[in-house]
């Protein structure tokens, strides 16, 4: 692995905040799991995932704690969990412990606040949009919230993310601003979403001033990110985050 197969959050954390979300490039999977897939899930080699996970893990301070994922809004404590625990984002203030979120189109979204003593990590599909994922894991970090910021890594893209009626109805129902954030697709009925918007307008009603990342598509960029809607089956990156000691 080197440092041009992970993306580094651009964004203004403090010093001891270390974060990074990983590509499909690194590892050993092939065929369709090519080739950092960190999924053990999606029906990859156990053995190629294992040392897909050996290779990331050189990159942090502990192994990362892997969260089942259901498409919910449950914001656990990393530090008092274990990887297998089911939820959809993770927080923690303990150094060394990495909050870690799985995604192949869905967003993975990075917090931590402006005096680095909390750190979190949520996965946000629509499903989980709705269901108030984010809002939930800004509660469980206990910080003000206008000294929290965040960083949105790679999702599918606004001109890619096409959706029926009732998901647009589900956001609009509840938020009649969230309406431009979905523009009418080809098909009737359908909609092109922009998780992007609709996760920043959630981010600022929960009193966020500061949302960065937001601009790369996974389905769009098929050498460099897993795209489940793209390949239907396909591998998994992560966004991770975690306080450094000092």
């Amino acid at each position: 692995m080197t440092a041009a197969d992970l993306l580094i959050p651009a964004w203004p954390a403090p010093p001891r905040v270390k974060a990074l979300m990983t590509t499909r490039a690194g590892g050993v999977s092939a065929g369709c799991f090519s080739s950092l897939n960190l999924g053990d899930h999606v029906g990859d080699d156990p053995l190629a995932v294992a040392e897909n996970r050996r290779v990331i893990a050189r990159e942090l301070p502990s192994n990362p704690i892997w969260l089942n994922q259901v498409h919910g809004a449950q914001c656990v404590t990393a530090d008092q969990v274990m990887s297998g625990t089911t939820a959809d984002a993770s927080t923690t203030r303990v150094p060394e412990v990495v909050c870690s979120v799985m995604t192949a189109d869905c967003l993975p979204v990075l917090f931590c606040d402006l005096s680095g003593t909390v750190v979190a990590a949520a996965h946000a599909g629509w499903r989980g949009l709705r269901s108030g994922v984010l809002e939930a894991t800004v509660a469980g970090m206990d910080a003000p919230a206008s000294e929290i910021i965040a960083w949105m890594g790679a999702a599918i893209g606004p001109d890619a993310f096409e959706v029926g009626d009732e998901v647009r109805h589900a956001f609009v129902g509840d938020d009649a601003g969230a309406t431009a954030a979905f523009k009418p697709a080809s098909a009737e009925g359908k909609w092109l979403a922009d998780l992007y918007a609709l996760a920043r307008r959630r981010l600022a009603a929960c009193g966020l001033r500061q949302v960065y990342g937001g601009n790369l598509c996974t389905m769009a960029d098929p050498q460099r990110f897993f795209s489940y809607r793209r390949e239907g089956q396909t591998g998994r990156m992560a966004a991770m985050i975690w306080l450094s000691t000092h």
